[in-house]
């Protein structure tokens, strides 16, 4: 990817075309968006859309990034609430991660598209990869003071499969009709809090 340009206008353009992208995507899906329909939607000639990303699939990993930082900026916040009072603060309040996550990822241009498209296409892969690690990460590092009976690659497992868990659940509630999301999202935040504070109990 090119880097994000520094100058105030350069970074608007390059955000007004990945908004576009987003709106493009949900219309026409991933096999159909091309540069050519981006640049022509957001007024620019798809030279100009070169300057910011080398292709359709650069336009896609960026979109995923953008997407992927919201959220990681949701789930900051949430540890600076909830951590210093440590592993039933964080379990009482894992509604709230998922909920607040929701709720910024929906608001995102084209974000069921943008998901198919991180699991869809194996050159962005990565993306996805990279970000649920990062949230694993920042989750062990706000849970591990509390929890030193805990071995290190043991509590990055079970917070690593708690984040995919409650990414497949957000994401599923896209296409399944048959379960309402606040419910759905319920469901799971029991879940993980169980799980949280499992790993907290005398051993």
């Amino acid at each position: 990817m090119k880097p994000a340009p520094k100058q105030a206008r350069a970074a608007a353009t390059r955000e007004r075309l990945l908004d576009v992208a987003g709106e493009l995507l949900a219309e026409v899906g991933i096999e159909r968006i091309s540069t050519n329909l981006i640049a022509a939607r957001a007024g620019l000639s798809p030279p100009a859309l070169y300057r910011y990303f080398a292709d359709k699939y650069a336009v896609l990993e960026a979109l995923g990034r953008r997407l992927m930082a919201r959220q990681n900026a949701v789930l900051d916040a949430w540890v600076l609430r909830h951590a210093g009072g440590g592993i039933a603060a964080m379990a009482d309040h894992i509604g709230d991660l998922l909920a607040e996550t929701a709720a910024v990822t929906r608001a995102e241009p084209g974000a069921v598209w943008i998901l198919r498209a991180l699991h869809a296409t194996p050159a962005l892969a990565h993306v996805r990869l990279e970000s649920h690690r990062g949230v694993t990460d920042r989750l062990v590092d706000a849970c591990a003071p509390f929890l030193p009976g805990v071995a290190p690659e043991s509590l990055w497992r079970r917070l690593r499969l708690a984040v995919e868990i409650g990414f497949a659940a957000d994401e599923m509630l896209y296409e399944e009709r048959r379960i309402a999301p606040d419910a759905a999202l319920a469901d799971v935040a029991a879940m993980l809090r169980a799980a949280l504070i499992d790993l907290a109990a005398p051993r």
